[in-house]
């Protein structure tokens, strides 16, 4: 079958020709093609640029530049409820949270050792007043500074910071796709400062904290990858110390197999200071991402010289373990925007109900429902303009979970009628029986 057309310069030369380029696919038999083609016409639907247009989540300006994305208010309330989420899941584990500026100085970058080899994926240095500063691409070096500017003892550890920093990273524009590769993203980072007896309880607590969300999410399919280093990048693309790889890899090795947890292999993929879980998901139209991540440090605190005293009074230096749980606000809402086709559960959605007067006469009891919802926390809109119809079709359009439906019936029984954008209707309550139900939603996520 013939799928689409485009036009190409000979060569990639515009001074040339202009080809037509064919595109086709072809597969043994009808039912694998029909079942191809149903694949796509799915991808379609639930592609995460087209989807967050239509719901005026995110959008990309070219004088802005490419994979800097700008988020509009609706978007902006994803963000927000995944920090929160976030944050709560957070404190009931014990993290504390800091602010970190979105610049830092060249030597700070060389003493820990993403000078020289993360230096391809940092943008240019600016320079001022003779001295290099670039935009960070990670809070790692950050919040090492952190944890050494007052002295700690053994009994400050695991210290657990984090922090949903900005960072920058200049990808490729090739690599550039949508919210899932970009160059400015925040992350939900930690970093936490342990002992070598403390490391298997904390790196299991990171790996369960992921298991927490995703079934939040209903993300069942995923797979836990640990990369590990090979000896021919040693001193090149990772720390040359082959006897701490060989130890920290066992390491984490034995705490996976300890806690259960099922992983894959995969040499020549760890960070330049230590090996990592990198946790990969498949979206409903079968695209596969690394979602989170769960990675092992034994270089950079000693670089930067972060120092405890043990119990026996001698200074040790801490382990590192850097995490992100929910990755990039980015990469996490792209996701999730084409694992629920923007259709987002009661807690997650921008617009959690819009109330819906048939007539004029009704929009006074409507104000009095909206404001009965905004009092108790419910992310609610009036729409009043245009027939009752459109503006139902504009509710389920945009993915909104209650539309509140008031004619003369419900203004003199003092009820709601209540759709859902499944097309189901509930039956009628009162207004303070909405709020509770849609309250007791939101809050049991």
């Amino acid at each position: 079958k013939l799928l689409s057309v485009a036009g190409a310069y000979w060569r990639g030369d515009e001074n040339l020709k202009m080809l037509q380029r064919i595109y086709g696919t072809a597969f043994p038999t009808r039912e694998g093609l029909d079942g191809h083609l149903a694949m796509l016409e799915e991808a379609r639907k639930r592609d995460h640029r087209r989807i967050g247009q239509e719901l005026e989540l995110f959008f990309f300006d070219e004088e802005v530049g490419p994979g800097l994305p700008l988020w509009q208010p609706k978007g902006t309330v994803l963000i927000e409820e995944l920090e929160k989420l976030a944050k709560e899941t957070e404190r009931n584990a014990g993290y504390q949270q800091v602010r970190t500026p979105h610049i830092c100085k060249d030597t700070m970058y060389l003493k820990s050792g993403h000078l020289p080899y993360y230096a391809e994926h940092m943008y240019p240095p600016m320079e001022m007043e003779g001295v290099k500063y670039y935009l960070k691409p990670m809070n790692c070096p950050h919040h090492h500074k952190i944890f050494g500017s007052v002295s700690r003892s053994y009994r400050d550890l695991p210290l657990r910071l984090s922090e949903y920093g900005t960072c920058y990273r200049y990808e490729q524009s090739g690599e550039l796709f949508g919210l899932m590769r970009v160059r400015s993203m925040q992350m939900n980072d930690a970093h936490i400062y342990c002992t070598i007896d403390q490391f298997e309880e904390e790196f299991l607590a990171v790996c369960n904290m992921y298991s927490g969300y995703f079934k939040l999410f209903g993300i069942e399919k995923y797979v836990m990858r640990f990369s590990t280093h090979d000896q021919e990048g040693l001193g090149v693309k990772y720390v040359n110390e082959p006897d701490l790889w060989l130890k920290t890899e066992e390491m984490v090795r034995n705490a996976l197999v300890s806690g259960g947890i099922n992983f894959v292999e995969e040499a020549g993929e760890a960070a330049f200071y230590g090996p990592k879980i990198d946790v990969e998901v498949w979206s409903a139209i079968g695209r596969e991402f690394s979602l989170a991540t769960n990675q092992v440090d034994f270089v950079q605190p000693g670089r930067v010289g972060l120092k405890y005293v043990s119990a026996e009074g001698k200074e040790e230096t801490p382990l590192c373990i850097h995490r992100a749980p929910l990755g990039t606000h980015e990469r996490t809402i792209g996701f999730l925007i084409e694992h629920y086709a923007g259709a987002f559960p009661v807690w997650l959605a921008p617009v959690q109900a819009v109330v819906l007067p048939i007539a004029e006469r009704h929009l006074e009891y409507a104000q009095k429902l909206r404001d009965r919802l905004k009092e108790v926390g419910v992310r609610v809109e009036l729409a009043d303009d245009n027939t009752l119809n459109y503006r139902i079709r504009q509710a389920q359009t945009q993915k909104v979970p209650y539309m509140l439906v008031l004619g003369d019936r419900e203004v003199e029984s003092s009820t709601v009628s209540i759709r859902l954008r499944t097309g189901e209707n509930l039956d009628p309550m009162s207004a303070d029986e909405v709020a509770t139900m849609m309250v007791d939603t939101i809050s049991a996520r």
